[in-house]
């Protein structure tokens, strides 16, 4: 439930019971830029970032931030209900096996490009996407690294779900880094009141570097859910080629994470910078994944005006990826995936960056919004790749 901090020139509005100081520090830094609309907003699963925290929305008047949108631009979730009532361990296993066979992870990517029709329409776009454009062809249908997934779930309504997490891979990367170094040099040479050292460096949206960033950014979301449509689609023939041809994969419930947006709230229209959060408008189905080895959500937003109408993204780590490594005990997190039958991908020590144990309780998380979201089916993993 809401709780605010009225110290700073706007409040924040967090739904969250106890926040790190880093991260309280950077929505300050939020509360106080000079072109903020009303307020910042926290998410249950809030934690430190680049400049914004994730898991953080902010309304800007006439100004697009690139840090508040982050790296991994567009990226987000993909959901298929399935009519499959049970899937045993040996099919399970065999269904991974080729999923892994077709969608290459991590740092990997497809050795030939990937059709030209599956990607984004592409039409005279600015600077990074057309240096990008074939990279991002062959990585197009890959999952990437850190904390993507492919799982396959039980559903409280008794059928499994595919679930894949997954963004704009190296394009993303690379539109987000030029805009943000662009803007770092432009808000130096005007002089800007933003201190160089909050790292929110932005472009006022009557310039030409904002419809620039503007149009690249929207690209990279595009080309994000055409990346997971593409493993869905791949991940289906997996499944298909294992248990038949007469499974029924309904149409994919698609999120995004991480973007920026034009639209209206408290009657004014403003830019809405979502990192690490989900839109939820009222009647509007969602995503909310946990983390490895535990529940995710389909969610249906409830329009809370407060939150600019979002939720969480996740569940939140509370562990950077160095201290999982370093404070997590890796027999004690098998332990607790092999304990609930899970198909994983834990196996040495550097796995412990996403092992449950770094991430914060989704059952909290999810109990902190029950004002932005209402549970549809919450979701079991039964079977985890990561990247």
């Amino acid at each position: 439930m809401e709780k605010v901090i009225s110290t700073e020139n706007r409040p924040i509005k967090m739904w969250l019971n106890d926040i790190e100081e880093g991260t309280l520090s950077q929505a300050k830094n939020l509360a106080n830029l000079p072109f903020i609309y009303k307020h910042v907003a926290l998410m249950p699963d809030a934690h430190h970032g680049y400049g914004m925290p994730i898991g953080g929305v902010l309304a800007t008047k006439d100004v697009i931030i690139p840090n508040a949108v982050g790296v991994d631009i567009g990226c987000g979730m993909c959901a298929v209900k399935t009519n499959i009532v049970d899937i045993d361990s040996h099919n399970l296993k065999a269904i991974m096996s080729k999923i892994r066979r077709s969608i290459p992870l991590g740092f990997n990517q497809h050795k030939e490009k990937q059709d030209d029709s599956l990607m984004p329409e592409y039409t005279d776009l600015p600077t990074v996407v057309s240096r990008f454009y074939d990279k991002a062809a062959h990585q197009l249908g890959t999952l990437g690294g850190g904390n993507h997934f492919i799982e396959i779930q039980r559903g409280s309504d008794n059928v499994i779900w595919i679930m894949v997490h997954s963004g704009s891979r190296n394009l993303g990367k690379q539109v987000a880094e030029y805009y943000n170094k662009l803007a770092k040099k432009l808000n130096k040479k005007w002089c800007s009141e933003v201190p160089e050292a909050w790292d929110l460096a932005f472009f006022p949206i009557s310039t030409k570097e904002a419809r620039d960033y503007f149009n690249e950014m929207k690209y990279c979301t595009q080309y994000a859910f055409a990346n997971r449509k593409l493993m869905i689609n791949r991940i289906c023939e997996s499944i298909k080629s294992v248990l038949g041809d007469d499974i029924i994969f309904e149409e994919p419930i698609n999120i995004a994470h991480n973007y920026a947006a034009f639209e209206k709230h408290f009657g004014e229209d403003v830019i809405v910078h979502r990192k690490g959060a989900t839109r939820a408008n009222s009647g509007e189905f969602g995503i909310i994944p946990g983390s490895q080895g535990t529940n995710s959500y389909i969610v249906e937003g409830l329009g809370n005006d407060d939150s600019f109408r979002s939720c969480s993204h996740g569940a939140g780590r509370k562990l950077g990826r160095r201290r999982a490594v370093r404070e997590l005990d890796l027999d004690t997190e098998i332990k607790r995936l092999n304990d609930k039958g899970i198909i994983h991908a834990l196996r040495g020590k550097n796995d412990l960056e996403e092992a449950t144990g770094a991430y914060k309780d989704i059952h909290e998380v999810m109990n902190n919004q029950t004002d932005l979201v209402k549970i549809l089916v919450e979701l079991e993993p039964l079977a985890v790749i990561k990247g």
